[in-house]
């Protein structure tokens, strides 16, 4: 008999990768758009010049100012694709836009917690 480890079940293969869109600011305020499944590692790449992107080279420091999970690859390309055709003042706007209903949902959650542990310990 072979001693060959066994295939793994489809349970035990590790999920496709989650795919992000990230934007970097500039020291001089441009915007660059990426997308990756690891943000925090091509950010370094960017911010260290070797493997990040050309547009970015001797233009730090820069600035992560945004990152969203996406899923796939070709919904995360399709959306860097979309926002890359946007003016600056559009992709601004998109971003802002972005801040503030993350904001609200962070402080909705926020009020939730409070709501639930208003009660307790009240006897």
């Amino acid at each position: 008999m072979d001693d060959a480890e066994p295939l793994a079940s489809a349970g035990e293969r590790s999920a496709a990768p989650c795919w992000h869109l990230y934007v970097v600011e500039t020291a001089a305020g441009a915007l660059y758009t990426g997308i990756s499944t690891d943000v925090e590692r091509r950010f370094r790449e960017h911010q260290h010049g070797r493997r990040g992107a050309r547009a970015l080279r001797g233009k730090g420091p820069l600035r992560l100012v945004y990152r969203q999970a996406v899923g796939g690859r070709g919904e995360a390309l399709r959306l860097e694709a979309w926002l890359k055709r946007q003016s600056a003042p559009a992709k601004r706007a998109w971003l802002a836009a972005r801040r503030e209903a993350r904001s609200i949902d962070e402080s909705r959650s926020a009020g939730l917690s409070e709501a639930s542990s208003w009660g307790a310990g009240s006897d």
